[in-house]
């Protein structure tokens, strides 16, 4: 498949996003840096919400951050929320603030459930006091659906998460579904898999992890035993897909209350992943196997067919490509 047209080098002025106000939480993170990045190509107003400061993050790197209006605080903060939707007139809201690392989670659950859950709610009762806001395109996961023996997921699959992680998603979910259904909030949940790119800075996840090793010329090193199955999507296709999701909830209003997986429909041993980075780059390293995870979903693999047929999407970049562009982004900042 290759690449038939990356987002940021084809982008033309958007008229929908041009001067619109947007709020985007998470937007130090992977998914939040890109979508940034992709709003302020296509002239939105963007407003970031940032607890921390994160000066390797790439919408600090690349000086993103110096051309949006930060304010600093914490997601459980309704009341900031409240005057921040209100005072910056705020009319789209990306919610990506999580805390998205499985093995904090094993190990603090309480933050977790604070961060995913409590600033979940804390956000859209914010939203449903404000008359401006028309969009809200909240970030759930792959791992809401928890472990189903019946693969790939739908978006009719339960939520059933059972691990802290993962329930913490399957809870913000359904509660983005609650103010939609109950409240009429214009509320629609995006569920991806595991977002790769440039500008990842947490170590332990294989594809940044595994890039950095081989550069240090050190043994990439995998948690688990390898095997475990996932569905690996390109940061850029992910934030081009957020904002057509708030394109099309703006126009069609009956999407409020959805969900939408966005896939490459590729699924993926650990193994395998790491061995094609290797191969990408060169390298003759060994894999260090040390089967340590735990609380770790075994396959997981996501069916994007909704996403094809109601919103007309499909993915920019295949798994090599989107991995060559990763690898060039740690070669050129590492």
């Amino acid at each position: 498949m290759g690449i038939r047209e990356g987002p940021l080098e084809s982008l033309v002025v958007n008229f929908f996003w041009q001067d619109r106000p947007i709020l985007v939480t998470g937007a130090t993170g992977l998914l939040g840096s890109w979508l940034v990045r992709q709003l302020l190509e296509a002239k939105a107003d963007v407003i970031c919400l940032v607890r921390d400061w994160v000066p390797q993050s790439e919408l600090v790197r690349a000086d993103f951050l110096e051309q949006v209006k930060v304010i600093r605080g914490d997601i459980c903060d309704q009341a900031l929320f409240e005057r921040m939707l209100g005072e910056y007139e705020i009319n789209t809201v990306f919610h990506l603030a999580a805390q998205t690392l499985v093995p904090v989670a094993n190990r603090n659950p309480v933050s977790t459930f604070e961060s995913n859950i409590q600033g979940t709610w804390s956000l859209l009762e914010a939203c449903r006091r404000s008359p401006l806001v028309k969009q809200v395109i909240l970030a759930s996961s792959d791992k809401a659906y928890g472990a189903s023996k019946n693969l790939p997921y739908d978006e009719l699959t339960p939520l059933a998460g059972q691990h802290p992680y993962d329930v913490s998603k399957s809870c913000a979910d359904l509660i983005g579904q609650a103010y939609a259904k109950s409240y009429g909030l214009p509320v629609v949940i995006t569920r991806c898999g595991n977002f790769y790119g440039g500008g990842d800075l947490n170590w332990n996840r294989i594809i940044p992890g595994t890039i950095r090793s081989i550069l240090r010329n050190q043994h990439p090193v995998i948690r688990s035993n390898g095997k475990m199955i996932r569905d690996y999507f390109y940061v850029e296709d992910g934030a081009a897909a957020y904002m057509l999701l708030a394109e099309k909830l703006a126009s069609n209003k009956a999407l409020a209350g959805e969900a939408f997986n966005f896939s490459n429909e590729y699924e993926v041993s650990v193994i395998e992943i790491a061995t094609q980075i290797l191969n990408l780059m060169n390298s003759g390293l060994e894999l260090d196997i040390r089967n340590e995870a735990s609380h770790e979903i075994e396959k997981q693999c996501l069916d994007a067919s909704k996403a094809h047929r109601l919103l007309d999407w499909s993915p920019k970049f295949d798994l090599e490509t989107g991995l060559k562009r990763t690898i060039q982004w740690y070669r050129d900042v590492c």
